[in-house]
């Protein structure tokens, strides 16, 4: 296989063999058109080499600009994406490395990467201040979801490959973006099972901090709550959280109708059983 892919870019032309060993060579199995253009020395030159590659199966189009080489291994499957972590970085990015804080995988891709679903995740979630249209690429969304700049703390880089580094929300950044907007983790009940699961590495305190600094009332309240639950921390940590509760009541699940109980100690309108949260500690 590799001798035939070998074949192939002998049959395309030296340009063809030089954009593909340059690109292997930088690490850049997802590439943008300007890289080409920088290689091959303008576009004329990279438009048709682009084509050439892709008719024949070495390269893939993700979307207008962006591309994919396709592993020799794999033997010209022209519906290869790559890993879509890496897709959601350049996507974000249009390859402009210098605004690499300006990104991060959050929601349920975060909870994926921290190792907290079971699923498959057919919807990679970035958050960036950047304004982007969701966009499906090969059976696979990408959905932005806009924050501010003043948000953008809590995020760690990790690496997703051995030659392959993406921005991604830490262990408790994930959990308040979770309880802010559940339903991009797959809902309430999600974040929840998060929380039992997680419950030993989750840090107190830098979790109350990023809260306050957050400053949204519902998600204090649900992370109160949920903290003292599972016993993340202690009363010292439940009670600071107490002090910070204005005398609306929010509800538990927003995505769920406004029914069941409410407890005043957290301002909440428990629309889940507390019975079917300390359930999950065993699933």
């Amino acid at each position: 296989m590799h001798t035939k892919y070998h074949q192939t870019l002998k049959t395309l032309g030296p340009l063809a063999g030089r954009l593909v060993a340059t690109l292997y060579s930088r690490n850049r199995p997802i590439f943008h058109f300007y890289e080409a253009e920088e290689i091959l020395g303008g576009r004329p030159s990279a438009s048709k080499t682009l084509s050439q590659l892709i008719n024949s199966g070495v390269v893939t189009r993700l979307k207008s600009g962006t591309f994919c080489l396709i592993p020799f291994e794999l033997g010209f499957e022209r519906e290869y994406l790559g890993n879509p972590y890496v897709v959601a970085r350049e996507l974000i990015l249009g390859g402009h490395k210098c605004l690499k804080e300006k990104y991060y995988l959050s929601y349920g891709s975060a909870f994926d990467l921290h190792q907290m679903v079971t699923q498959p995740q057919l919807i990679v979630y970035v958050s960036s201040p950047r304004m982007m249209r969701s966009q499906m690429i090969q059976g696979t969304e990408f959905r932005f979801v806009r924050c501010k700049v003043n948000d953008l703390f809590g995020i760690t880089e990790i690496w997703i490959d051995k030659n392959e580094k993406v921005f991604v929300s830490d262990l408790e950044r994930t959990f308040l973006d979770g309880l802010k907007q559940p339903v991009y983790c797959g809902g309430f009940s999600e974040v929840a099972k998060g929380f039992s699961i997680k419950h030993d590495a989750i840090d107190p305190q830098k979790i109350i901090d990023y809260a306050i600094k957050l400053n949204v009332g519902a998600v204090i309240r649900r992370l109160g709550y949920l903290m003292e639950l599972y016993q993340i921390g202690s009363r010292i940590h439940w009670d600071f959280l107490q002090t910070k509760l204005t005398a609306t009541y929010q509800l538990l699940d927003p995505e769920l109708p406004a029914e069941g109980p409410h407890i005043a100690k957290w301002r909440l309108r428990l629309n889940i059983p507390q019975e079917e949260l300390l359930a999950l500690r065993g699933t």
